[in-house]
C-alpha cells in the first residue's frame, strides 16, 4: 500500500491541509473557510483557537474524502502555523483568552521593558534577535501587565500550530523553527534560553518542551481520531510555518533564497550556521532542516494588504469572480496590469499592521500618496502591490548587502500564483524568479517533514528533491530600470512620515 502524509498549516486567514503521497506529489487539497481575525481596538489582533481546531478537522475529513485513500495508509501528520501568537491554557487545559497573534502591535511598552531589563547586546546574545512587538515573550509580559488575573490562571503557553498539536496528541510540544520567534530561544544553541526566562520571570514549566521540526513529539490519540479520521496512533510532527513553507519550497541549502506574499511576506534565506544582522532587521531564527538556520525579513502586510483593499472597495470585482466562478484576486491583478509601472505617480505603503523589516516600528501605517482626480479603483490595486513588492525588496537588499548568496529567488504563497505579480517582483527585485508549481507550500513542507520524522524520506533535503517549480522568468531590463527609480523614491516615503505616523497614533 503506498505511504500517504498529512500536511495542515494553521493560518491566520484560512486553514490549509494537503495529502501528500510518498512521491511527494499532492494528492488532495482542502482550505478551509475563512475565520476571522478580531481587531477590537487599532493595532490589535487576536483569534479563538477552536476555529483552528475545526478548521483543521474539516480540512483532513476534506482530504481523506476527496481522495478516497484508506486512512490506514496515513504514515504521519505534520503541522505548520502561523508564528508568535500566543495560547494561554489554564490547569485544566482551557483557553483563558482569545490568542494574540503575529500582528498584534499592542506591546510596545513591553518590548521596551525587555529590552532595559535584558540589556540590547545582551538580547542578541542570549536568543539572538531584539524584542518586537510580534514576537510570543512581549505579549506575556503585556497580559502580566495589564490582565492580572489572567495572567494568575496561565499554566501553559503554546503557539497556534502546537495548540492543534495538543488537541491532537494532548502533548505539550513545540519545535525549534518556531520557538526561535518566541524570543525565549537560545537559536544558537536549539533549546529554551533559561537565562532569558529567569530574567524576564516566565516560569519555565509553562513552555512545552522543545524538540528538531522533524521530530515526532506525539500520537493521535483516540478522541483526535474519531473526530478527525486520522488513525490512532499516527506520528505528528510540525514546524513554524515559514520554514515549513522554505521546506516547501526546497530552501534547504546554501545560496536558495524564497518569497512568500501570504497575509504577510516574508522573504527567507537559508544559512549553514546562526549569523545576526548587526543592525537587528532580519530575524535569525532556526530552519526547519536539523541543525540549520536561517535569516529571514518580514512585513506584516502583504497578500493582507491586498485582501483589506478588496474587502473595502472591490464589491464589483469580488460581484464579477462569482459569477465567473473565478478568484477575485484574479480580476483584481487583471485591473493592475492594464496600469503602468508607477500606478502615473500612486504609492502605497503597505504598513496597515505596523512594520518589522526593516524599520521595526508598531507606529507605522498605510497611506496612499499622490492620488488626484485621475486615478480610479485599478490604481490603487497597482499601487498596493507595487508597495508590497518594495516591502520585500527592502528585505532582499539587506540580505545581498550581508554577502549571503542569492543563486535563485523562489516565489511561494496566495500572491504568486498571480502571473502578474510574478512579472512584477521579477522586475522589481532585479532578478530571476520561479514560482514553486505546488501552491500551499506550508502545509506541503509539514507534510514532507512528517515524511522524515516517519521515516519516509532519509532527510529533509532529499524530502525536497521531489518539489518542482515553473519555468524561469527574467527580468526586463527597461523595467527593472524604471522600478529602481522608483523604489528609491518609495524607500523615501517612510522616513518623512514617521513622525507623523507616531502623532496619529496618539490620536487613536
Amino acid at each position: 500500500m503506498k505511504a500517504h502524509l498529512i500536511g495542515i498549516d494553521v493560518g491566520t486567514g484560512s486553514t490549509k491541509t494537503v495529502l501528500v503521497d510518498e512521491t511527494g506529489s499532492v494528492v488532495a487539497t482542502a482550505v478551509s473557510q475563512e475565520y476571522p481575525l478580531v481587531s477590537s481596538r487599532p493595532g490589535w489582533a487576536e483569534q479563538d483557537p477552536e476555529h483552528w481546531w475545526q478548521a483543521a478537522i474539516a480540512g483532513v475529513r476534506q482530504v481523506i474524502g476527496s481522495s478516497g485513500v484508506s486512512p490506514s495508509s496515513i504514515r504521519a501528520v505534520g503541522l505548520s502555523g502561523q508564528m508568535h501568537g500566543s495560547v494561554f491554557l489554564d490547569r485544566d487545559n482551557r483557553v483563558v483568552r482569545p490568542a494574540i497573534l503575529w500582528c498584534d502591535q499592542r506591546t510596545a511598552d513591553a518590548c521596551a521593558w525587555i529590552t532595559r531589563t535584558v540589556g540590547k547586546k545582551r538580547l542578541i546574545e542570549l536568543v539572538s534577535n531584539p524584542a518586537l512587538t510580534g514576537f510570543t515573550a512581549p505579549k506575556i509580559i503585556w497580559v502580566r501587565t495589564h490582565e492580572p488575573r489572567t495572567y494568575e490562571r496561565i499554566s501553559k503557553v503554546l503557539l497556534p500550530k502546537d495548540y492543534v498539536r495538543f488537541r491532537l496528541t494532548g502533548e505539550f510540544a513545540t519545535d525549534v523553527s518556531d520557538a526561535s520567534g518566541t524570543l525565549l530561544l537560545d537559536v544558537r544553541r536549539r533549546r529554551w534560553s533559561t537565562d532569558m526566562l529567569r530574567l524576564l520571570a516566565i516560569p519555565r514549566e509553562w513552555m512545552p518542551s522543545c524538540h528538531e521540526s522533524t521530530a515526532v513529539t506525539g500520537a493521535v490519540t483516540k478522541i483526535a481520531a474519531e473526530v478527525t479520521g486520522i488513525p490512532e496512533g499516527t506520528p505528528v510532527v510540525g514546524g513554524g510555518d515559514q520554514a515549513a513553507q522554505a521546506v516547501g519550497s526546497g530552501i534547504v541549502r546554501r545560496g536558495l533564497v524564497s518569497v512568500t506574499i501570504g497575509t504577510s511576506g516574508v522573504v527567507f534565506a537559508h544559512s549553514d550556521r546562526p549569523r545576526t544582522d548587526p543592525l537587528g532587521r532580519l530575524h535569525t531564527f532556526c530552519h526547519a532542516v536539523p541543525g540549520k538556520w536561517h535569516l529571514m525579513g518580514v512585513m506584516l502586510s502583504a497578500g493582507g494588504a491586498l485582501r483589506w483593499l478588496r474587502d473595502l472597495c472591490c464589491d464589483e470585482e469580488k460581484r464579477q469572480a462569482q459569477q465567473a466562478s473565478v478568484d477575485s484576486y484574479e480580476l483584481m491583478t487583471a485591473r493592475a496590469s492594464e496600469i503602468p509601472a508607477g500606478a502615473e505617480g500612486v504609492s502605497f505603503l503597505p504598513y496597515l499592521s505596523g512594520e518589522r523589516t526593516p524599520h521595526a516600528d508598531p507606529h507605522a501605517r498605510g497611506a496612499f500618496i499622490g492620488l488626484s482626480l485621475r486615478h480610479t479603483r485599478a490604481y490603487l490595486i497597482r499601487a498596493v502591490m507595487e508597495g508590497v513588492g518594495f516591502g520585500l525588496r527592502d528585505s532582499l537588499d539587506i540580505i545581498r548587502d550581508l554577502g549571503i548568496p542569492m543563486e535563485s529567488i523562489r516565489l511561494s504563497g496566495g500572491g504568486a500564483r498571480s502571473a502578474v505579480w510574478r512579472r512584477m517582483l521579477c522586475d522589481m527585485f532585479n532578478a530571476p524568479v520561479c514560482a514553486m508549481t505546488v501552491a500551499e507550500s506550508a502545509s506541503h513542507g509539514a507534510a514532507l517533514l512528517a515524511g522524515v520524522g516517519a521515516g519516509v524520506f532519509p532527510d529533509v533535503p532529499a524530502a525536497c528533491d521531489t518539489l518542482a517549480t515553473s519555468d524561469r522568468m527574467d527580468p526586463v531590463p527597461d523595467t527593472a530600470r524604471r522600478f529602481e527609480r522608483l523604489y528609491r523614491y518609495w524607500g523615501g516615503l517612510y522616513p518623512k512620515l514617521k513622525t507623523s505616523f507616531r502623532a496619529a497614533a496618539r490620536l487613536s
